[in-house]
């Protein structure tokens, strides 16, 4: 009986080994699994920063690309203007070359030419100005009046 009782220990004794091993293998696994999941609520954390990071990256070339249209077309519409100013410029020239020459032949005064020598240097006749618009801006559509 002596063996009986000896081979129940050892086998009770080796059922309380895996019990703890078992036990212990729980405790792992939990460790394990509560370490996954901090390391997966670190990843989520740093995918939501990227994206929004990634966000105000396009955002901001938006805005970049967006700022760079208006530019270029303020650039266009100033072009656009100093034609405008260039060809009113020529006129001007042209309207004082012809009043130089009346003057020659005695149809204008003096008092005259030199009043148009004042407005034209002040840039009186600008198409704002003589259209009626009263804005810095002269528009393209309408017609420039000409003098003469």
């Amino acid at each position: 009986m002596c063996y009986a009782r000896s081979s129940i220990r050892s086998t009770i004794d080796r059922y309380k080994k895996v019990c703890s091993n078992n036990s212990n293998s729980g405790i792992v696994t939990e460790i394990n699994a509560q370490y996954y999941q901090q390391e997966s609520a670190k990843l989520r954390q740093q995918i939501q920063m990227l994206q929004n990071s990634n966000r105000y990256t396009f955002s901001i070339c938006n805005l970049c690309h967006f700022e760079n249209n208006l530019f270029l077309s303020e650039i266009e519409f100033l072009q656009k203007r100093e034609i405008e100013l260039e060809n009113e410029s020529v006129c001007l020239r042209s309207k004082i070359a012809e009043m130089e020459r009346f003057q020659q032949a005695n149809l204008v005064t003096g008092q005259e030419l030199n009043a148009v020598h004042a407005l034209a240097s002040r840039n009186f006749f600008g198409p704002a100005i003589i259209e009626g618009g009263g804005t810095a801006y002269s528009h393209p559509d309408k017609k420039i009046l000409h003098l003469g």
